[in-house]
């Protein structure tokens, strides 16, 4: 799929206009959908792909995935939401996950943003440089 200036322009138009106070809202993303397969502009389905991956990249952006060694305690879990809330906004979800291949330490994720201080990556960091 070649994506040509036209394209992204009303992509993009479609995206903005598909949240309601800093929030996506699901009513109108389905409005502007419907609407735009009514009119069937040229390379309408082009658009609704193009549009559809923006809307995953946004979502991805609202999205933190923690993954810990252990589990972690309620109070560490709090502390760490209250952080990213401040950083990325009150709007982003968590998931919680075990993953005992780290060894050690954690791994948070948010959209392309990573923090990774786990002890299997600093072992694999130390395996380069030797």
């Amino acid at each position: 799929m070649k994506i040509n200036k036209e394209i992204r322009q009303l992509s993009r138009g479609m995206l903005r206009a598909s949240f309601t106070d800093a929030q996506l809202d699901n009513g109108k993303i389905t409005a502007l959908v419907q609407s735009l397969i009514t009119k069937k502009p040229r390379r309408y389905i082009d658009v609704l792909q193009y549009y559809k991956r923006l809307l995953r990249l946004e979502i991805e952006k609202r999205h933190a995935r923690i993954e810990s060694a252990v589990k972690l305690d309620s109070q560490m879990s709090t502390q760490i939401v209250d952080r990213l809330n401040r950083k990325y906004g009150n709007d982003l979800t968590t998931e919680f996950s075990v993953n005992p291949a780290l060894l050690g330490g954690m791994r948070v994720r948010v959209g392309s943003d990573v923090w990774d201080g786990t002890l299997q990556n600093r072992l694999e960091r130390l395996q380069q440089q030797l």
